[in-house]
């Protein structure tokens, strides 16, 4: 029997089909790329469904199409291939969200959210003014923030901070003994880069020269701190759309809809904007222009 070959293009991507005295062989070829993928052969060239194997191509898991054969008269057909994973190219990027500060009005209170979000910048510049920077650390530990029995308190107004040298900071804790579990996690979350060695009721901590690795640790603390950041405007943000979501039978869905969607949209305004805070903060740590 002579040998009869179907091609077809779709999605990309063609398939042969090749009569072997009643054995067929079913070849998958990626069109850019010319491979091959041996699939199964099937006895008989009876109707048959058939889905390849799953196979890894450029690091990507790839599902091959499913094929279909009719041996009365040969037609092959290649159903929509599905990828698993990100192949290039692949991703759609996702629309512009126009901000409409009166539709968001209609819902939640714009204004509150809008300053509650640029509070949350606000704060993060601020830590990074206090607590990364590359002069003594002997003045920003002294208005060090300490959550403490349910108040906040800086650091000197429950320590005292005294110096032994001019790389070593001696805080006493002795008046406020309490405090000392609060005070070293208030030390370890600022940024600093501090390591204090405790001595009862006594914290030493040695003031870091200015090294190069230095720089590095204040500059991977910037990226810390700002990740705290997205975490506190992520609670921001959902605060907000589950207020929304709660009169979400009061107004049409598409209003409630596109309010969450443009509430995401400005949270990510101010993500950006404290972004960029970082890198220059990071650029000034690491002593680039």
């Amino acid at each position: 029997m002579a040998k009869r070959v179907v091609s077809i293009h779709h999605f990309s991507k063609f398939c042969t089909v090749k009569n072997f005295t009643n054995v067929w062989e079913f070849q998958l070829l990626m069109a850019s790329s010319q491979i091959s993928c041996n699939l199964m052969k099937i006895q008989n060239c009876q109707l048959c469904n058939i889905v390849s194997p799953v196979r890894y191509y450029n690091s990507s898991l790839v599902v091959f199409p499913v094929i279909r054969l009719t041996s009365n008269n040969l037609a092959l057909r290649l159903e929509r291939s599905y990828s698993k994973g990100k192949e290039k190219g692949e991703k759609k990027k996702k629309g512009l969200v126009n901000i409409n500060e009166s539709e968001i009005a209609e819902l939640v209170n714009v204004l509150s959210l809008k300053q509650d979000l640029k509070n949350a910048v606000d704060s993060l510049k601020s830590d990074y003014v206090k607590h990364l920077s590359l002069r003594s650390a002997a003045g920003s530990i002294e208005t060090l923030p300490v959550e403490l029995e349910g108040d906040t308190y800086t650091l000197q107004e429950i320590a005292q901070i005294g110096r032994k040298g001019p790389q070593l900071l001696v805080i006493n804790l002795s008046s406020f003994p309490t405090a000392l579990k609060n005070v070293l996690k208030a030390i370890k979350d600022s940024g600093m880069g501090l390591n204090p060695q405790q001595d009862g009721t006594t914290l030493f901590i040695p003031i870091p020269k200015v090294t190069r690795e230095y720089r590095e640790s204040l500059a991977k603390n910037a990226k810390t701190l700002f990740q705290k950041f997205k975490d506190n405007s992520r609670d921001i943000q959902n605060r907000y759309i589950r207020e929304v979501k709660k009169k979400e039978k009061e107004v049409s869905s598409d209003l409630a809809h596109s309010v969450q969607q443009q509430i995401h949209a400005l949270t990510e305004q101010f993500v950006s904007e404290a972004e960029k805070v970082m890198i220059d903060k990071q650029n000034e740590l690491l002593g680039k222009d």
